[in-house]
């Protein structure tokens, strides 16, 4: 929870993705409140006993909704699906506006190996998926390579060509919502 809030604060792109991996996790741990409390909770350093409530807390509360949504065993909860459907729109907003120039020319690498990705993500399951949601899959999938401990190449190939452009969108993202940007302003 407290790397969750730290994340959704300084970067939307990680925090995503840590909620991808908590969601991963609880699964792993069968939804087990006494798994989750042990493994997740009881061992982390430097809290007292109300902050480790809140800590479970917060897991059982993502256990809720995996539940509630129907999620098992696979997918994400619909919260990180709406910010990943957030930054789409920020997305196609910075392909249109001025403020979007250097955005655009950091996504214009990445266009092109879209086709590719998209082969090899593939999952009828999923059905059409934003390209920004592509990324983050693709993105998440490169991650659980790396800790199966995937080919080096092929990881530092998918990171070369979609972190820039995901972590520009983020940062952008960041700035809109903290004030420090206004994408109409000429």
């Amino acid at each position: 929870m407290l790397i969750a809030l730290q994340k959704r604060k300084e970067n939307i792109a990680e925090y995503i993705l840590y909620l991808w991996q908590v969601e991963d996790l609880l699964r792993a741990l069968q939804f087990s409140p006494e798994a989750i409390y042990t493994t997740l909770v009881d061992k982390t350093a430097g809290l007292d006993e109300q902050q480790k409530e809140n800590i479970f807390n917060w897991y059982m509360q993502i256990v809720e909704l995996l539940r509630k949504e129907g999620k098992e065993s696979k997918g994400h909860i619909d919260h990180t699906l709406h910010l990943i459907g957030d930054l789409h729109n920020l997305h196609l907003q910075l392909m249109q506006l001025p403020v979007g120039e250097h955005y655009r020319a950091t996504y214009q690498r990445l266009s092109a190996e879209l086709p590719r990705l998209r082969m090899v993500l593939d999952d009828s399951e999923i059905g059409e998926i934003s390209d920004t949601e592509l990324c983050f899959r693709a993105l998440y999938a490169t991650l659980l390579y790396r800790i199966k401990g995937g080919g080096e190449s092929v990881i530092s190939d998918t990171l070369a060509v979609i972190s820039p452009a995901v972590g520009e969108l983020a940062a952008i993202y960041g700035k809109v919502e903290r004030g420090e940007i206004d994408l109409f302003e000429e």
